[in-house]
Formats: C-alpha cells, structure tokens, sequence
C-alpha cells in the first residue's frame, strides 16, 4: 500500500464501522444481525490473510517473514471464528469452552508475538551493536514486555481478573483456557507499545508497526468487553462489542499491505537516545507489585497462588534483564577503551600508511636523545632521512590514488627492513624518517638493505614503477655537547639534500669534523647568548618621500658560513623556527640593532621584525624593555614590526600586547600587508602604529589598479591615523605612483641597499 492508497484505507475503516454501528441497531433482527457480524468478522480474518500471502511472496528477509508470521495467526484466528459461527449460528448450542475455536484464537497472539521480534529486527544497526546482549533478537524489549505483563497481569488478576476466572473456570482446562486470552492480549499488547515508545524499529517499518498494534489493541479490546460481560451474566451481546474483531483484522491487513521505502536514510543506524522515564517503565509496575503483596501480607490477606506463581516469574525475569545490562555496560566499556586506543593510535600515525607521524616520531626521537647522554649510560642510534625522487611524476602519472598506493608500498617496505623495535616514520608528503636504537650493526649496512628494498619496482595500478629514494643518515657522537633532535633531524634533512645535488638515489652519512661548516640553528646555540659567528645586521633606509630624507632604518639579519658562502634569511630564518630558536634570534637582533643604532649616534628610528606567533609573549616584552635601557634608546626610535609568517594566533591577545609595547613607547607596525595572511579583520583588531604595504601593491604589473588600490588603503589608513610606509620601490616609476596614492615614506632599492650601518652613515652624510 502507497500514500496515494491511504484515502481509500481511510474510507474502508470508516465504512467498516458505518456498517458495525447500523448493524449494532439490529433493525432486522437479532439472527440476521449475528450473521453479518460473524461475516464481517470472518471477511476481515480472510483479507488479511491475502494480503500477508500475496505481500510476503513479493518481498524478501524481514519483510517476508513477519508478514508470513502474521497471515498465520490470522490463518488460525479465521479458522477459530468459523467454528464460533457453526456454534453460534447452525448448530444452535452455544460454543462449548474450551473448543477449537479457542484454539484457532489464542494461536494469534503466539504468532503476533513472533511477527513482532522478526520486524524488531529489522532495525538498521552498527555491526557491533548488533552483538549487544540486549540487542539478541530484541532480547531487551522481549524481557522489558514480559516484566511489564507479569506485573500488570498480577494488578488486574487482584483487582477483577481473578474473581472473574474463578466464576468461569470449574476445571483446570477450561480455567487455563479463560486466563489464556487476558494474559495472551496482554503479553502482545504491552510488546507492541513497548517497541512503539522505544523506537525500537526502523522509521520505514514504523507504518507496518503502529497499524499492526492498532488491529491487536482493536482485537484485546474486544476480547476484555467480551470476558467483561460474560463475567456479569449478560444474557445477550450486542454486535458493537465485536467491533475490534472486525476492525483489527482489517488494520493488521492494512499493515501487511504497506510496503515502505527501505533505501538508507541519513539517520539510519544512528543510536537512539533513551530517556530515563523510558528505563524505568518497565519497573514502575514492578514497584506497584511489590507495594499490593506488601500491603497483603500486612492485612493478612496474603497473595494467592497465581500471584506468587507470577511474581515469582516476574522476578527471575528482572534479574535477566539485569544481567543483560551488566553484559551491555561491560562491553560499552570495552568498546570507550577500544575507541580511546584507536583515537590515540589516529593522533601519532599517519592514516594513509600507518606509521608513526612526526609528533609520535619527535617524541621517539627526544627521548633517544636523552637516554643517549653520557658514554657510560649510551644508547646508540641512528637516524635517517629518506625522501623519494620525482615522486611528483608519480602523481601526475597515476594521480593522488596512485601516488598514495606507492606511498603506502613504500611504507611496507621500509617497515620490513628494520627491527620490531625500531621507529618509521611518515613526516609529511613522501618524506620518511627511520630511528634505529639499541645494538646496531654497522648504519651503512642499513642504509644499503632500504636503498636496495627500494629499488625493486612497485605495482601502481596494474603498471611496475621504479622508485629511487636520497637518504640522509646522521650517527649522533655521544661525546659532542648540546646535541638536541632538532639538530639531527636538521643534520638528517642536511645530508638527503646533498645527496640530491650529487645526483639523487644516493646516501649521505653525516660526518661531523672542526672543518664543517655548522648549520644555523647549531652555531646560535653554540653563541650561548653571544653574536654567532658570520652572523651580522644590514639596515635599508626609509625615506620621506617629499625630499628622499631618511627618517628610519629596517634591521636585517644576515648570515656568511665559514666558506662565505651567504645563506638567505628565508632559509637560516626558517631553520631557526623549525629547531624551536626563533625568540632568541628575534633578541639577538632587537639586542644587535639597538646596539648598533644607538653606537653610530645616527638620529633615525630603527625597525625590528618579530614573528607573529611570538607576539604576547613576556620574553618579548622584557627584551624589548632590557635592551632600551641597556643602550639608552629613546623608545620612539624602536618600530616592532610584526612579520606574519604565521598567523596571529589569538588577535584579542595581540591587540592586548600591542598596548603593552606602545605604554613602553614602543610604535608597532604591520608588515606585509596585503600578503600573506594579512587583511583588513587583522587591521581593525590589531591597534598598529604603522603598516607597511607589501611590494606587489606597488611594483604589479598594471599601474591603474595598483594606484587605486594604494590610494585606497592610503586614505583607509589616514582616517584609522596608521602610517603607511610602501616597500620595495625600485624604479622612479613606481615611486611616482605611491606618490600620487598619498603614501609619504618608502622603502627598497631606489632609496638604498641593505647594508651595514656604517656604510649607510656615509652615504646618508654624503647626500646630505
């Protein structure tokens, strides 16, 4: 049955009981009466069970089967009312009790309750929900339903149900056979509602549900009105009191004929939440029982046998559903544990491979480090740094996919060419680290058994692809100072990288010697404090615009290695940060400028980059603080120039320890602004002095809109009362159009290279 069919379902129930409540007048008397009662009865018996026959040979598993369940009780009640009417209608008798007419009867109940747990069933779970104790072919709601029965059987055999069976029951079959019917309707009554309430089967089977537990709660009312008045002698039954036996059959028909839509929801297999009225509704009876056999016993009047009987059952059924929820709440804690250790395990490896990532890897490494301190106490080991060559081919052959199936085939190799114990790594991209501890042989052995289990082809997609790998291998001399794993991983990294230039699928073990050059973030620990050897400031000037005086100067840092080779600011900068030593170089250099600027007795403001991500923090503030009242520099003669590398993290914080500086008397500027991640949302929350417009507003490669943008953010600026300083003027061009925009000062090669100060003194008295 669709939706477009439920209007004619509608007008068939209330024709159906247009026709129950005519016929209940009798207007052409009793007997004709009683025969189109018993026939409406027998008619709606029937067409359910065509529509359970004809619907379940149209459907498969849980579908079927609870329409099979049901269409047999039915089958059985349709034959328990045809021998009520020969009774009742030809015979002239009266039906005997009990007969086969109860038989046929109370073999509905039996099989309404199967059909029930099958269409339970067909809930949409978890998997390993479904191995839930409580979830065993509705385990819960089956005991649930049971408690809930024994108990309201054990109220209403108290209060009327027992006199009632003891009037009409002189034998022990025909008693059995009298309590049967309550009990039976009770059993299925209260399942029904309790998968109702607990939602306790999927929402496109709760049509098929709640129609079928209206027809069995139509049929128990029946069956209560009719015990009702044959337990107070009534002479004659009215056909009204049948209206559930018509109706019931005719909504359980109605439900075997819905067929809903099964295809995945998005809620499917989402748990349902219980509320705590719906945990306890199953004992609330069972409190009312025990508080009636209390007050018995107390009065004197104690419990008859049925009572005890039941009671009795009622119990062991309670502490059945006990033992199910301890079952239940030991495996919830198994899975929270099996869940904690697999979000542990997702936080410290890398989900495509498997391995260890670089938090888990730097953890592994820090402590190896620690434990290898000392000669008697050493622990060897060994570090190398593997990175695939033209891995970017790979991707552009096969795709991502492809890319990641040779990243996970290269992870299993690697895996197998090292110990148990050992640690590889994914760092990021297709970088791998390998930390070998313990008793090893001799490293190269180690390096030469990866580099040749590298070497063998790998299958992508069906396609055998050769892969070659640059490896960096660093063993840490026990005896040498300060060694940290930033440096090793440095030192690693280092070694791959001068493998690639000597022609890649090559390894480069790490030999430290007095006559190597020391990467950066080695020689600014080995300064202890001090100025690093070949490190050293260069300042660019910033000059009015008006007349090109200079009104300022930006510190820079450079570093020259003992070969003079000189190594860019982006580089050395950045390995720094990577080793964790970024605020000591950024008060190296505040220390360095004020030092220098306050030495050459130059009236000109000087310029400092700080990162961003340092911005708030106490040693910033205090080196600020030490380092103008170590060299005396009036405080607005110092810019903090905030770099942003990184974002700021916290732009309320920021904003906070801005005001800070400037109550120093300290100006803030912004740096690059309109690059990096540089907006307007950061201007308006930061209070900067100064901003300092980054080169490709200025020197693009369409004047127009580049004079527009500057002339806006210029005036933008003004009314904030921020100054705006345009960086990287090289040509007269370019300054005519910052100009024009309204900027007054600038910077870059037009108005003078980076150079030592003194140098700077000297051109700046020449021009002068």
């Amino acid at each position: 049955m669709t939706v477009r069919r439920y209007p004619v379902a509608i007008v068939l129930v209330f024709v159906a009981a247009a026709l129950i409540v005519v016929n209940g007048f009798a207007f052409w008397g009793d007997t004709f009466a009683l025969w189109i009662d018993d026939a409406m009865q027998l008619s709606a018996g029937l067409a359910a069970v065509v529509c359970g026959v004809v619907v379940a040979r149209r459907v498969r598993e849980h579908q079927r089967w609870w329409r099979a369940l049901v269409a047999l009780g039915m089958t059985g009640w349709s034959l328990g009312q045809c021998v009520w009417s020969w009774y009742q209608l030809i015979d002239g008798r009266g039906l005997p009790s009990p007969s086969l007419a109860d038989l046929g009867y109370l073999s509905f109940p039996v099989f309404a309750l199967a059909a029930l747990f099958v269409l339970a069933q067909a809930r949409s779970r978890p998997e390993r929900e479904r191995w839930q104790p409580a979830q065993w072919f509705g385990v819960a709601v089956v005991l649930d339903g049971l408690v809930v029965t024994g108990s309201l059987f054990i109220l209403t055999w108290t209060a009327a149900l027992g006199q009632v069976v003891r009037a009409t029951g002189p034998d022990a079959l025909t008693w059995a056979v009298a309590i049967a019917y309550p009990l039976s309707d009770l059993v299925v009554v209260v399942v029904a509602v309790l998968l109702v309430v607990f939602d306790r089967v999927d929402r496109p089977y709760r049509a098929n549900l709640l129609l079928a537990a209206v027809g069995i709660v139509a049929l128990a009312c029946s069956d209560s009105v009719f015990a009702y008045l044959v337990s107070i002698g009534a002479e004659s039954m009215k056909p009204w009191s049948d209206a559930g036996f018509v109706l019931g059959p005719l909504f359980i028909a109605f439900a075997l004929l819905v067929t809903p839509n099964t295809r995945r929801r998005e809620d499917a297999g989402q748990p349902v939440g219980v509320d705590w009225w719906q945990v306890a509704l199953p004992y609330l009876p069972v409190t009312a029982v025990a508080l009636l056999i209390t007050v018995q016993v107390v009065a004197g009047a104690g419990p008859d046998a049925v009572e005890v009987y039941v009671g009795v059952l009622v119990v062991f059924l309670v502490l059945a559903r006990q033992l199910l929820s301890l079952l239940d709440n030991r495996l919830l804690l198994r899975r929270v544990y099996e869940g904690q250790q697999q979000l542990t395990h997702q936080a410290y490896h890398d989900p495509l491979t498997g391995l260890a990532n670089r938090a888990l890897f730097a953890d592994r490494l820090d402590r190896a480090v620690e434990q290898g301190g000392g000669e008697d106490g050493h622990r060897p080991l060994v570090l190398i740094f593997v990175d695939l060559d033209d891995f970017k081919d790979v991707n552009d052959r096969f795709g991502h996919a492809g890319g990641d199936v040779l990243l996970h085939a290269v992870a299993q190799r690697l895996l197998s060419c090292v110990r148990a114990g050992d640690t590889v790594a994914r760092l990021g991209g297709d970088e791998f680290a390998i930390l070998l501890e313990g008793e090893l042989d001799a490293p190269q052995a180690v390096a030469d058994r990866i580099q040749s289990a590298l070497r063998r082809p790998f299958a992508v997609h069906g396609t055998l692809v050769p892969v070659r790998a640059s490896m960096g291998l660093v063993v840490p001399d026990p005896a040498e100072p300060l060694v940290t794993s930033d440096v090793l991983l440095g030192r690693a990294d280092t070694s791959m990288y001068a493998g690639k230039r000597l022609g890649k699928d090559t390894t480069v073990v790490y030999h430290p010697s007095p006559d190597r050059v020391p990467d950066f973030p080695s020689a600014l620990r080995h300064a202890d404090g001090g100025l690093p050897e070949g490190f050293a400031l260069v300042f660019q000037p910033i000059v009015r615009l008006a007349d090109e005086t200079p009104v300022a100067v930006e510190a820079l840092a450079r570093w020259t290695t003992r070969d003079g080779t000189a190594v860019s600011p982006e580089t050395f900068v950045r390995a720094a940060e990577g080793a964790g030593l970024g605020a000591e170089l950024d008060a190296l250099v505040l220390d360095l400028a004020c030092r220098e600027i306050t030495a050459a007795g130059l009236d000109l403001t000087v310029h400092v980059n700080v990162c961003a991500s340092r911005l708030g923090a106490d040693a910033l503030e205090e080196s600020v603080a030490a380092s103008l009242a170590r060299y005396g520099l009036p405080a607005d003669r110092l810019v903090v120039e905030i770099t942003e590398t990184v974002p700021v993290p916290d732009l309320a914080a920021g904003a906070a320890a801005i005001r800070r500086l400037q109550d120093l008397g300290v100006r803030v500027a912004l740096d690059d602004f309109g690059a990096g991640y540089s907006s307007l949302t950061v201007l308006h929350a930061l209070p900067v002095d100064l901003i300092k417009l980054d080169r490709a507003l200025t020197t693009g490669v369409r004047p127009d809109r580049d004079a527009a943008l500057c002339r806006s953010l210029v005036g933008l600026c003004a009314d904030l009362e921020v100054d705006v300083v345009a960086e990287g003027i090289e040509t007269a061009e370019q300054a005519e159009l910052v100009i024009r925009a309204g900027c007054p000062t600038a910077q870059g090669y037009r108005f003078g290279h980076p150079a030592p100060l003194a140098a700077l003194r000297l051109s700046t008295l020449s021009a002068g």
